[in-house]
């Protein structure tokens, strides 16, 4: 397997992933688009002490991001050179343990996605299981013990090297403020190793939870159970939290795991109603949240920028939120956004034509008469009132940002179900 690994063919693809995933630099600052000449010149001193079994990953240089319903998320950033080898170690483990990873498993794996958890979950749902075990596990990433992961790995892989190396990651520590601290348990999220790992983990949960019976769909560490009682939902909280805590060694956090009617459960970002004998999905109002906070962004009177260059960072990032998105079975929501999108349009117009004299020309010349245009164009009234005006509406009408190539979201629901 160590063969295997750091084999030519093997290296190349995770060179190729490296450099294709970018990301920001490591501890020591080196960028992904540096890494491939440092290579040429450096790799065959870091390969002997590979096999010499004497190479020393360095700390991983930690960042806090906000995360979207408080709290910090901790990721960890390895310098380019170990998310090679990270990247590489990857390669080889997936194809020896993923074929045997539960179909209800849907994080990180290939040929998995999101979309396919919510779609289970779903079918679940639409054959009677109204109640779910929502489980969160808490700080699952950075509880890990490393005694416990290790002797899971150790089940498939024989190899005394790459499981020195694995170790050797897990322990290699955090560098905060130029110091660094010790990692005594954990895997850092942000590396490409801890995905693989973290499968690996739970695949005791997946196969206990199989064994019961149960439906259920897990993406990472996000886990739903669907059962058809609250009393059995209750059961099963209690008993799975006890194989969480005593077998895997890791925490249940109690505040916010639940028991939920189905119609309040959400995942990743989507959420479930029952409508004619069916059920459907929705967007989770978080995820709504989080897309108008984006577009405030995006949309904001004190950000200079020419409209053309404003349109395309819209449409960038509604182009992805959509693909995402357009699992969603009712699309008014996506009317309702597009025409809170127009108004804050409108709102930026508005301003770029600053004096009373410009607005009441620009009024005029978009088809307003001479008296609107003359009483709107001078009028005190704050940004968004006047942009919520019948006046700016028939002045700068649905059609008018269509020439200017905005990309609704209603209108791209409907192309990508049609393609879907």
């Amino acid at each position: 397997m160590w063969e295997l690994m750091l084999s030519k063919e093997n290296l190349l693809a995770a060179l190729s992933r490296v450099e294709g995933n970018r990301g920001a630099p490591g501890a020591d600052g080196m960028t992904t688009a540096e890494l491939r000449p440092w290579l040429l010149v450096h790799w065959p001193a870091v390969r002997a002490e590979l096999d010499a079994g004497i190479y020393r990953p360095a700390p991983v240089r930690q960042v806090i991001i906000p995360k979207p319903g408080g709290g910090e998320r901790m990721l960890g950033v390895p310098r380019v050179l170990d998310r090679l080898i990270q990247q590489a170690i990857a390669q080889v483990l997936v194809p020896i343990f993923d074929p045997e990873f539960s179909g209800s498993s849907f994080g990180f794996r290939p040929g998995r996605s999101a979309h396919q958890a919510v779609r289970v979950a779903r079918r679940a749902i639409e054959d009677g299981n109204r109640w779910v075990v929502d489980l969160d596990l808490d700080r699952f990433f950075d509880r890990v013990q490393h005694d416990v992961l290790m002797a899971r790995v150790a089940r498939k892989v024989s190899d005394r090297r790459v499981l020195k190396l694995i170790r050797r990651y897990l322990e290699a520590g955090i560098m905060v403020d130029g110091v660094k601290m010790p990692s005594a348990e954990g895997t850092p999220q942000g590396s490409p190793l801890s995905p693989v790992l973290s499968n690996i983990m739970l695949d005791d949960l997946d196969r206990e939870l199989f064994k019961r019976g149960h439906r259920f769909a897990r993406y990472a560490d996000d886990v739903r159970i669907f059962v058809r009682s609250r009393r059995a939902a209750m059961r099963v909280l209690g008993s799975v939290t006890a194989v969480v805590e005593q077998r895997l060694k890791l925490k249940v956090n109690r505040e916010k795991s639940k028991v939920v009617p189905a119609h309040l459960m959400t995942m990743l970002g989507f959420g479930f109603y029952a409508r004619g004998g069916k059920v459907w999905v929705r967007i989770d109002r978080k995820a709504l949240t989080r897309w108008k906070d984006r577009i405030r962004e995006l949309t904001s009177r004190r950000w200079s920028i020419a409209m053309d260059e404003r349109i395309a960072e819209i449409n960038r990032f509604t182009a992805g939120w959509m693909g995402y998105f357009q699992l969603v079975d009712a699309p008014r929501v996506f009317s309702d956004l597009d025409e809170w999108l127009r108004r804050r349009m409108r709102q930026i117009r508005w301003k770029e034509w600053k004096r009373p004299r410009t607005r009441q020309a620009m009024l005029r010349k978009l088809g307003i008469n001479e008296q609107l245009s003359r009483e709107w164009g001078g009028s005190s009234k704050g940004y968004w009132r006047i942009a919520g005006s019948s006046v700016l509406a028939r002045s700068l009408p649905n059609a008018y940002w269509d020439d200017l190539g905005l990309r609704m979201l209603k209108s791209t629901w409907h192309r990508l179900r049609s393609a879907g």
